[in-house]
């Protein structure tokens, strides 16, 4: 079977390489022409709008999927009635590709976020303020990740700079939440709706970018894994979903609420490639193929560390015990992600242990 992916980056390149053991086959379309998938099979470098373009690209598939979540809802329309399968469904990438549109849709499902109002002019940005308080936060309704589109306004004379530096229209102002951490919840349902979870995963991030995730996440309570992947579930059922979904929650005195979802495999599931008994990467396609979902069980204490702009000495990481390097094709550039390390470690001490030994190769 070949399989057709939005996106050649990173997730792309791991989605191939978890999926040729399977005996799949991917065609990538991205206007980059030389991603970090490039390599590994056949890419078109063409316009995401360009319908011919598309169409040619589509010739052959049994599926498409998408590694990127800001591919034009347009673009996945257009393939659904090419190829047989579109996995994440059209509808859940355009619910979480608008902030107000997603918290709205949190918030509909009874699935608390932190409270958040529309902004489309410097005066409803105003009467944000007064109604939620400052500090708050301005966002892009669009487009925003890894920390770009957003501005923190600490006081009111910040006000007119954020609005104007944000570009002043298509705006969500969001309250600020005292949270204790960020916790997230990879959840995979295939197309007979069979779902399974992965346990909940500490991130910690570092200038709006992931650093390090640790899973299972540290001192979680009773409650919290059975309430994640019950908010989980009603997002897929919801949207009749097929793949892995990615919801990110603040933890706060104990309880979550929803920041945001991702429709698609994520960068707090990289820890699955060796932590779990099947990634991330392999239960997404084993969904959209309706295949039997693998265990999502975790093979021991992980941890995942992102890096940012710069790579250590191959030797080095690899001679920390357990440790594996993932690099993805980049050229080094301050902020970009080219690669990460994972390491699974027997208890929680021996984790911290490793974790650091790599930490101090990195920072």
């Amino acid at each position: 079977m070949k399989i057709g992916v939005l996106g050649a980056g990173q997730l792309g390149r791991m989605l191939a390489l978890q999926g040729y053991p399977l005996g799949l086959r991917f065609r990538f379309f991205d206007p980059t022409a030389k991603g970090p998938a490039n390599d590994l099979a056949e890419q078109h470098a063409e316009d995401y709008r360009d319908v011919d373009a598309l169409k040619k690209f589509a010739q052959g598939l049994d599926a498409v999927t998408y590694e990127f979540e800001n591919v034009p809802i347009e673009t996945a329309r257009l393939l659904s009635d090419c190829v047989p399968h579109v996995f994440p469904p059209p509808a859940a990438l355009e619910a979480s590709q608008d902030r107000l549109v997603e918290k709205t849709f949190f918030n509909s499902l009874g699935i608390d976020t932190a409270p958040f109002r529309k902004v489309d002019s410097l005066d409803e940005l105003r009467a944000a303020a007064d109604e939620l308080g400052l500090p708050a936060i301005l966002k892009t309704r669009r487009m925003g990740y890894d920390g770009k589109g957003q501005f923190v306004i600490e006081s009111a004379d910040q006000i007119d700079a954020a609005f104007t530096a944000l570009g002043g229209a298509n705006l969500i102002l969001e309250g600020f939440v005292k949270f204790d951490r960020e916790v997230s919840i990879l959840a995979v349902r295939n197309r007979d709706g069979d779902s399974a979870f992965y346990p909940l995963v500490e991130n910690i991030h570092r200038g709006g970018i992931l650093r390090i995730s640790r899973a299972p996440a540290p001192h979680i309570s009773p409650l919290q894994q059975p309430d994640a992947e019950d908010k989980a579930m009603r997002v897929m059922n919801a949207l009749n979903y097929v793949g892995v979904l990615a919801i990110e929650f603040f933890e706060s005195h104990g309880k979550l609420l929803a920041n945001e979802m991702a429709c698609r495999v994520h960068n707090s599931g990289h820890w699955t490639i060796e932590g779990a008994e099947t990634s991330q990467f392999e239960n997404h396609l084993r969904a959209g193929l309706n295949l039997p979902l693998g265990s999502t069980q975790p093979l021991g204490f992980t941890a995942m560390i992102n890096l940012i702009g710069k790579v250590p000495e191959t030797k080095d990481v690899l001679a920390v015990p357990g440790a594996h390097l993932h690099l993805y094709r980049k050229a080094p550039k301050p902020g970009r992600k080219l690669g990460h390390i994972t390491l699974v470690g027997e208890d929680p001490a021996d984790r911290e242990e490793r974790l650091e030994a790599l930490l101090n190769l990195v920072e």
